[in-house]
């Protein structure tokens, strides 16, 4: 009996969930291994694109017929395709604009860091700052200090960014024009490194970087937030990214990424937390968390219980191994800032994403939690603890009760496995623990925390899956998770951790037509090779991203 297509469509059912008049296929992807992160339908061969979503998903033999006379089909080759990755945690913006003005500091040695500072001082006016960023004190010989940074720039004061994001390094002349001295003492929540002898190394935690801010003239305008947010698109979708949180966005940065959209230039869709020093004016506009389109929406509200594990600032119970003075990191909020923020932007709709990386801040802002959800019942408010590298046991428990969403280091035992001995063996059995996160049932996304990371998923996998640093250092593998459970981590659980789940983060009838093309199928290849499957092809609703 002759079927026409009419009759196929009504046959396919729930996979067709779109208006028959819209069923029109503007793409087919066919002889695919695609691994689609739907329990409905886990694998498939073959997808259809209408009007940049998916509209169908199934074999060759069930989506093929869906074809007309402009539908165009691309042939895999029996590549693997993925959901669109999200990088749930990172700053993409500010480091986008970063790129364009200052000295990137990635190199593994002292001496190219200063040439490199040297060539940009060079073209620098007398009396302005040199700015560097992306240093990572973990992969120079020993950490760049004030001395090191005076014999490549004397004449003018400079300042690194650690790409942490929490610490700086600075050279003696920044110390003296910000009135810094041997005798300065460190302010709340902030730290002025000294060696043995008492004197300043030129290392400058949290808090008290802010010291400098008031003597750098360092502003970018709109159309640099514009340009910033292009090209960190064009960075991520390179490495199979569609979407991701920016962690800490302030209003320029949001403007930037809806100049980069209405500019055809973005390439990843955006979840923007507010910071809470800007969330007043928002809070005024009558605007919370969901605000926007599919492009750029409006997050949580970003706030902060401590500092950063690669940089050794997070608040710890325990002190830190190798540093004096039973150090225990820093606490950057009390418990009562903490508190008067989350009341008011719970009261308002907002989701609550705050920073916590030690044990003590998570214990802190779970407190906090708990409480205002006592205070001011909502059915599903999502809290996320952003981070949330080292909770204790009862702390899991706790969040899974509450449906609290932790947001950890996806790279960091890959990346940053060379500060991992300041933790200690038994502390990193607890970090960064995925497996005790999907063991009690909590959706843990994956995160970058890009400058602090690179947003790079096949990394992410390699990590989270072999708990391996790069020099084959073995840090927790009692927290090892599967690479099935990394994907989802990876996709649907980055769309779920910002209200998303029903549009993205799986390939599924309706969802946004978001995908990546790999290589080489993660799930057949070595482990510990994981890092080194190329992306061939990143798409965002439908069309091409990025293509090698």
């Amino acid at each position: 009996m002759h079927t026409s297509r009419r009759d196929f469509i009504a046959g396919l059912g729930a996979l067709a969930l779109m208006p028959y008049a819209r069923l029109e296929a503007d793409l087919i992807f066919y002889n695919g291994n695609i691994f689609t992160v739907s329990d409905k339908l886990p694998h498939a061969q073959a997808v259809a694109i209408s009007n940049g979503r998916f509209f169908a998903v199934g074999s060759n033999d069930e989506i093929l017929p869906l074809a007309t006379a402009s539908t165009r089909k691309i042939d895999l080759g029996w590549k693997t395709v993925l959901p669109g990755f999200n990088d749930a945690h990172s700053h993409p913006c500010i480091s986008g604009v970063d790129h364009l003005r200052m000295v990137a500091c990635d190199k593994d040695s002292i001496e190219a860091i200063q040439a490199a500072l040297r060539e940009r001082a060079q073209k620098t006016a007398p009396g302005q700052w040199v700015l560097g960023f992306l240093y990572d004190d973990g992969k120079t010989p020993h950490p760049i200090n004030r001395h090191d940074l005076d014999a490549a720039v004397p004449g003018h004061p400079v300042l690194i960014h650690h790409r942490g994001g929490h610490t700086v390094f600075v050279n003696s002349l920044a110390l003296k024009t910000a009135g810094v001295d041997d005798s300065t003492p460190d302010p709340t929540g902030g730290r002025f490194e000294r060696d043995s002898s008492g004197h300043l190394t030129g290392f400058v935690g949290d808090a008290a970087v802010r010291v400098f801010d008031k003597f750098i003239e360092d502003n970018p305008t709109r159309d640099d937030y514009r340009k910033g947010a292009a090209l960190i698109s064009r960075m991520f979708a390179a490495r199979g990214v569609t979407s991701a949180c920016d962690a800490d966005c302030d209003p320029e940065g949001v403007q930037g990424y809806q100049d980069a959209r209405d500019a055809g230039e973005l390439r990843f869709r955006v979840y923007a937390h507010i910071g809470a020093r800007f969330v007043d004016r928002y809070i005024a506009a009558g605007i919370h968390t969901g605000f926007g389109d599919d492009w750029v929406r409006v997050g949580g509200v970003k706030q902060y219980a401590d500092g950063s594990i690669s940089e050794r600032t997070a608040w710890l119970s325990q002190p830190y191994i190798g540093i004096s003075n039973n150090y225990v990191g820093l606490q950057l909020s009390t418990r009562e800032q903490l508190l008067e923020t989350a009341r008011k932007v719970h009261a308002a709709g907002w989701q609550l994403a705050t920073h916590a990386n030690g044990d003590l801040a998570i214990d802190r802002i779970l407190d906090v939690y708990e409480q205002v959800q006592r205070e001011m019942p909502r059915r599903d408010p999502r809290f996320r603890i952003e981070h949330c590298t080292l909770p204790t046991d009862s702390a899991i428990q706790r969040m899974r009760t509450l449906g609290v969403i932790p947001v950890p280091f996806s790279a960091y035992v890959y990346f940053h496995g060379d500060v991992m001995h300041f933790y200690g063996e038994q502390r990193t059995e607890r970090m960064f623990p995925m497996r005790s996160y999907l063991d009690a049932g909590l959706r843990p996304p994956d995160s970058s925390d890009y400058t602090a990371s690179p947003s790079d998923p096949m990394m992410w996998m390699q990590s989270q899956v072999t708990r391996t640093d790069m020099k084959g250092n073995v840090w927790g593998a009692n927290q090892r998770i599967t690479i099935e459970e990394a994907v989802r981590c990876g996709t649907a659980n980055g769309a779920y951790a910002s209200f998303e789940e029903n549009t993205k983060g799986s390939i599924e009838p309706g969802k946004l037509a978001d995908l990546v093309v790999l290589g080489q199928d993660p799930f057949k290849a070595d482990a510990s090779s994981l890092v080194k499957i190329p992306v061939e092809r990143t798409m965002l609703g439908g069309k091409w991203s990025y293509e090698s």
